[in-house]
């Protein structure tokens, strides 16, 4: 099934209510977003030339460590909608259970898709899919680990579009013009809080390269990205600032749900899974008070649940939580 959070609309259908009434938990997307910058009126009017889209290329590889092509595209999804066709159609394999687009995809283009459960069985694959730190139980795997299986499949694909938090995760800096047979997703939206901007890179060798770009055309990615993506990408600043307020509110969200009785899955500073007894009866609840969340089709109790903007938001999640 390729069901997805962010789905408010559904929610508003069988629970009632306008979006404004709603608290939007079914997403990692941060909901702190980076400070949009006035735009210019050329950013607007013109179509993004080669040296825009080099220099976000260029901001992309300093703010990723990596001496790899950073290949733009509109968000990790459009990556994941070309990386099927890099290579002919076969036997992929996906680490499961993941984000579910992966699989989804690649048996709309043809493959004959996989589902295993330990990175070893990805072996032999002629495409293997690996999101690290994985959507939705967090799991994680060692960079060193992952740069071991690439020699042992036709085409690595690595989804590290919740790695910003935890950079020591990623695979880039391990990567470099010469990598072929490796792909690492990177989403700009999830930690940027921006994910209407559409804004995503992919991380590979010069002849991949060459090819994603070939396949996504000549302006993949809008000038408003363009421009917000170069202002922000080299803010360490800000980044530093996330990523300290994400650790604490993942760490207040699991008092939290603890305190309701829920156990911790996994997850990472931008969402948390946990085990919720039974898992529709608890997002019945919480959209009773207009609260949303997630649940999966493959499992009847786990709640997956993103960080909450403001303390007003906070206030009112733990007021759901408490049963008050």
């Amino acid at each position: 099934m390729r069901d997805h959070g962010g789905n408010l609309d559904w929610a508003m259908q069988h629970h009632g209510g306008a979006a404004e009434d709603w608290i939007d938990l079914s997403t990692g997307i941060n909901p702190v977003p980076y400070p949009v910058p006035e735009i210019d009126a050329h950013s607007w009017q013109a179509l993004p030339t080669r040296a825009d889209m080099a220099a976000l290329e260029a901001a992309a590889q300093a703010a990723y460590g990596t001496r790899a092509a950073a290949v733009p595209l509109a968000g990790a999804q459009a990556a994941i909608q070309l990386v099927p066709k890099l290579v002919p159609s076969g036997h992929a394999k996906v680490l499961a259970p993941t984000y579910n687009e992966h699989a989804a995809v690649l048996r709309d283009c043809g493959w004959q898709v996989e589902e295993v459960a330990e990175p070893a069985a990805l072996a032999g694959a002629d495409l293997a899919v690996v999101v690290n730190p994985n959507n939705p139980d967090g799991r994680r795997y060692r960079p060193d680990a992952l740069l071991a299986l690439a020699p042992k499949v036709r085409l690595l694909v690595v989804d590290e579009s919740f790695a910003d938090p935890e950079p020591g995760l990623s695979m880039a800096g391990s990567i470099g013009p010469e990598s072929e047979g490796l792909v690492v997703l990177r989403s700009f939206g999830k930690f940027y809080g921006l994910a209407g901007l559409r804004l995503g890179f992919a991380l590979t060798g010069k002849d991949l390269a060459r090819r994603l770009r070939s396949m996504a055309g000549p302006w993949p990615v809008c000038g408003p990205a363009i421009a917000i993506g170069r202002k922000a990408l080299p803010d360490r600043d800000w980044h530093r600032a996330t990523c300290e307020r994400l650790d604490a509110d993942a760490a207040r969200l699991d008092a939290l749900a603890s305190g309701a009785g829920w156990r911790l899955v996994g997850g990472t500073p931008l969402f948390r899974t946990y085990e919720a007894g039974d898992a529709g009866a608890a997002q019945e609840r919480l959209a009773r008070v207009r609260i949303w969340s997630r649940i999966f089709p493959y499992s009847g109790s786990w709640l997956r649940l993103g960080m909450a903007a403001g303390e007003a938001e906070w206030a009112r999640l733990a007021s759901a939580l408490s049963g008050d």
